[in-house]
C-alpha cells in the first residue's frame, strides 16, 4: 500500500526473529508453570474463569527438515572414501535432530519429520441422566464410507510399507456423527487455544500444561483429555493431566474393530462381524467384543514370529491388545451421558492447519525455522489471538537504542 518493496528475505528474517522471541516468551512461561506449587498448577490463574468443559488433545503433524550447516559438518568430520566405489556406496549424512530420539526411524524418510500439536479447547455440552443416543448412527454402518475411511487411516499396513510423507487422517469421524445422529450432537467449541513444536514428547508436556493453566482448563468441573493409541500422548496424559477423563478417539477404535473383523474372512461375513462389535463399542461394551475376539483368536490360532503384520492371526491379536490397553477409554455411553467429546477430529484438524504452512514437498526447514513459524501458526490459529497481546508487550519494552553488535 505504501509502494514499499520489502525483500522476501527481509520477511523471512524478520518472521525467524519475532518467532524466536515467541518460543522464548513460551518457554519462561512453561518454566514459570513448573515451577509453581502443586496446588496452583491445579487451579486456575487470577483473574481467569474456568470453562464449563475442558479438553485437551495432542498429535503429531509432518514437515520436512533440512539443517544444511549439520549436514556440512558431518560431512567434513567423515573420513574420506577410499575410492569412486566408496564414495558412491557413502551413507549421506542426516540432518542433526536435537532431543528426538522419540522418533520411529521406520516411518521417517529421508527428511520428514514429526511436529507436535496440542489442541485446548472450553466447550460446552449438557450433562444428562441417560444416553441421548444409545444407537450407533448410520453412517458408521455404511459399507462403503466405513471401507473408505479405514483405508484412509491404513490400519494394518506395515510400518515398513507406509509412505514418509502419510496422508492426513480424515475428519470424518466427526462429520458422521454430525450428519447422522439427530438425537446427540457433539460438544460446542467456545474457545480454542494451540500449542506446536518440534520438540521430543518429554519437553513437549509442559508446554502444552502451561498452555492449559493459562485458560484456567485445570479448575474446569469436567475435563477431557482425547487421544488415539499413541502411548506419547498417554504418557503426557499422566504426567500432566492425570485429573483429566481419558477418551481414546472413536474412530480409530473402529479401524481396529474393523480390520480385525474382515481379517481372514470373506467381505459379506466380515461385514456382519462389524457390524455387531461396532454397535458393542458405541455403547461400551469393549468386554463382549473381546471375548469375541479371543474366540476368533482361537480359531485362527495364535501368531507366529514369521507372520506379517497384515496376517489374520496378526491383527486379531493387534486388535486384543489395543482394545485391552484402552478398555477404560471406551466408556463411550457414559461420555455421552456426560457431554463429553468421543472423537479426535478437532485436533486432526488442527494438525491439517498447521500442514497447509509447513508441509510440501518441496518445502524444507532448518529447526530453528521450523520451531519459529509453528510457534507464530499456533499463534495465528489460536482464538485469542496472542500475538496481539504480543506486540502491545514488545512495544512497551522498547527502549529506543539500538544493541551494539559485536563484530564477531
Amino acid at each position: 500500500m505504501a509502494d514499499v518493496a520489502v525483500a522476501a528475505k527481509q520477511v523471512e528474517r524478520v518472521t525467524k526473529g519475532i518467532g524466536r522471541e515467541r518460543c522464548a516468551e513460551r518457554d519462561q512461561a512453561a518454566a514459570a508453570y513448573l515451577a509453581l506449587p502443586l496446588v496452583q498448577r491445579k487451579a486456575a490463574p487470577a483473574g481467569v474463569t474456568p470453562p464449563a468443559l475442558a479438553v485437551v488433545g495432542t498429535d503429531g503433524g509432518r514437515l520436512q527438515i533440512l539443517d544444511r550447516r549439520a549436514a556440512a559438518a558431518d560431512t567434513a568430520a567423515a573420513p574420506p572414501a577410499a575410492g569412486p566405489a566408496a564414495a558412491a556406496t557413502a551413507p549421506v549424512a542426516a540432518p542433526a535432530e536435537e532431543a528426538l530420539a522419540d522418533e520411529n526411524p521406520q516411518r521417517r524418510g529421508r527428511h520428514w519429520r514429526e511436529d507436535k500439536i496440542g489442541l485446548l479447547m472450553a466447550m460446552d455440552s449438557p450433562v444428562l441422566p441417560f444416553d441421548p443416543c444409545p444407537d450407533i448412527p448410520e453412517g458408521f454402518l455404511d459399507p462403503t464410507r466405513m471401507g473408505k475411511l479405514v483405508r484412509e487411516l491404513r490400519k494394518g499396513v506395515p510400518l515398513a510399507d507406509e509412505p514418509a510423507a502419510p496422508a492426513e487422517e480424515p475428519e470424518a469421524g466427526r462429520a458422521v456423527l454430525e450428519e447422522s445422529g439427530p438425537v446427540w450432537q457433539p460438544p460446542k467449541v467456545t474457545q480454542r487455544r494451540l500449542v506446536a513444536s518440534r520438540r521430543c514428547w518429554e519437553q513437549f508436556g509442559p508446554l502444552v500444561a502451561s498452555a492449559a493453566w493459562a485458560m484456567g482448563l485445570f479448575a474446569a468441573p469436567r475435563r477431557v483429555f482425547l487421544g488415539d493409541g499413541a502411548e506419547n500422548n498417554w504418557t503426557i496424559w499422566r504426567s500432566y493431566f492425570g485429573s483429566f477423563v481419558p477418551v481414546l478417539d472413536f474412530i480409530h477404535a473402529l479401524s481396529y474393530v474393523y480390520a480385525a473383523a474382515h481379517a481372514g474372512r470373506a467381505p459379506a461375513a466380515g461385514w456382519g462381524c462389524y457390524a455387531q462389535w461396532i454397535r458393542w463399542v458405541w455403547q461400551g461394551q469393549v468386554a463382549a467384543v473381546l471375548d469375541a475376539l479371543e474366540e476368533r483368536q482361537g480359531e485362527l490360532g495364535r501368531p507366529r514370529s514369521t507372520d506379517k503384520d497384515s496376517h489374520p492371526r496378526k491383527v486379531v491379536a493387534t486388535t486384543i491388545t489395543y482394545l485391552r490397553n484402552n478398555a477404560a477409554r471406551m466408556q463411550y455411553d457414559r461420555f455421552r451421558r456426560e457431554g463429553l467429546p468421543i472423537v479426535s477430529s478437532y485436533v486432526e484438524s488442527a494438525v491439517k492447519q498447521f500442514n497447509y504452512r509447513v508441509k510440501g514437498t518441496e518445502k524444507f526447514w532448518g529447526e530453528e525455522g521450523a520451531e519459529a513459524i509453528l510457534q507464530l501458526r499456533a499463534d495465528h490459529l489460536s482464538d485469542d489471538q496472542p500475538l496481539e497481546a504480543f506486540w502491545e508487550r514488545r512495544q512497551a519494552a522498547q527502549t529506543g537504542q539500538r544493541r551494539h553488535r559485536d563484530a564477531a
